[in-house]
């Protein structure tokens, strides 16, 4: 393994380690943005705009819809890509490696597993005995692999884990959420979010619909963690909570519900669908009837925080007070997909946001008079100063830093 490889994995898990309960650092108001041109090797250009104190560049290109990232054991970047946005078994699973930071691009691209049904994500899990796992979550089943490091293909046959419905309206039509996020946890469960089977309705065939579960690293005493999450596409454990983002139904108008972000706590129902969230306070949605609104209502936890309607939160990551990014420090980072209402030009960028401040762009120039020219998906931290993000229009991987002296 290059020696770079390593130097992110060591400082990944600097960034990662738990916080103290010292109050969360000053906010500092970010730089004038800087504009970055990008020319894609697809023919597409676009100009991205960021704090004026970081630069970036395209890691990676050519993958087919990338979406959430993992590190594996042995410090390589693991990417889920979906293939597109249609419902096919065309995904892949993609292995990068060689990294070089000066450039800030990966010298080695393989294809570890294909021909998936819609692969989201990746997980890895080192069991009691030493084995390590590799986790991938398809739109009908949870499996997983032996993992060797240093392999291009998985070790030995798939362990099916769990099985997950796979029926619903077209994708197309709003229903039939096809992704499962996958999530270890730092208790040693793993989470699965699983969304709705509809834009808004009473699911009765199957509990697990618009849920997160949780379940054993070897598939038993699965059960419902928590309810009534439409579509939790993010999920990431930070800091002895599972945080999750959340969309919002699309039957209530371009200006609600809000798209939310959740400390997701055990046993709760987030309301889904008799509820929703409206600039950020918890409101009854009467098209099954006041009185099961009402009490959807007072039962819902209030929301971390919110976004506007139709912005389709995806990825999160938290940098902790270790992180020498300034904007960062004590900070989320969440990239909104954007509204298929393209007129709405709603979502299409990165947001920073904590608790006690609403999101605000850290990135934008995925959309430009009307045209969508990338669609954000996930972010993962690559040491004290940089994080990747992916670009599932794109197929692309960016590289993001502190810009070196001199530049």
């Amino acid at each position: 393994m290059k020696s770079s490889g390593c130097f992110l994995l060591l400082s990944l898990l600097a960034c990662l380690s738990p916080a103290s309960a010292q109050t969360p650092s000053p906010v500092q108001p970010l730089p004038a943005f800087s504009a970055h041109p990008v020319s894609l090797e697809n023919g597409r250009s676009l100009v991205l705009n960021l704090p004026g104190d970081l630069d970036l560049s395209l890691a990676a290109q050519g993958m087919k819809c990338p979406r959430f990232m993992a590190w594996s054991p042995d410090h390589r970047l693991f990417i889920a890509g979906l293939y597109n946005r249609g419902d096919t078994r065309n995904g892949r699973i993609y292995v990068l490696e060689d990294f070089n930071p000066s450039t800030g691009t990966f010298g080695k691209i393989t294809t570890y597993l294909d021909h998936l049904h819609n692969p989201n994500s990746v997980a890895f899990y080192t069991d009691p005995s030493g084995q390590n796992w590799i986790y991938v979550s398809q739109t009908d089943h949870l499996g997983r692999y032996h993992y060797e490091d240093g392999s291009e293909r998985p070790s030995g046959k798939e362990q099916v884990l769990a099985a997950f419905p796979a029926y619903g309206l077209g994708y197309k039509y709003g229903g039939w959420h096809l992704t499962r996020t996958l999530c270890m946890g730092g208790n040693g469960k793993l989470y699965v979010s699983v969304g709705s089977s509809c834009n808004v309705c009473e699911e009765k065939k199957d509990e697990t619909r618009a849920c997160i579960l949780e379940m054993d690293p070897d598939g038993k005493n699965q059960r419902i963690f928590a309810s009534g999450l439409r579509n939790a596409v993010g999920m990431k454990w930070v800091q002895g909570r599972l945080m999750a983002t959340n969309m919002g139904a699309d039957h209530l108008g371009d200006d609600d519900p809000d798209d939310s972000f959740y400390a997701v706590e055990d046993g709760q129902n987030y309301g889904w669908p008799y509820a929703y969230v409206s600039h950020g306070a918890n409101r009854p949605d009467p098209k099954f009837g006041m009185d099961k609104a009402a009490a959807a209502v007072r039962a819902m936890p209030a929301c971390y925080s919110s976004f506007p309607a139709h912005s389709a939160p995806l990825g999160l990551e938290y940098f902790g007070p270790e992180v020498n990014v300034p904007g960062l420090k004590d900070f989320f980072l969440v990239g909104l997909h954007g509204s298929s209402k393209k007129s709405l030009r709603r979502g299409y960028r990165f947001v920073r946001l904590r608790r006690d401040f609403p999101p605000e762009d850290f990135i934008t120039g995925f959309m430009k008079d009307g045209k969508v020219l990338g669609r954000p998906c996930d972010v993962l931290q690559a040491g004290p100063d940089a994080f990747f993000f992916t670009d599932d229009l794109d197929g692309a991987l960016y590289y993001v830093h502190l810009k070196r002296r001199g530049s």
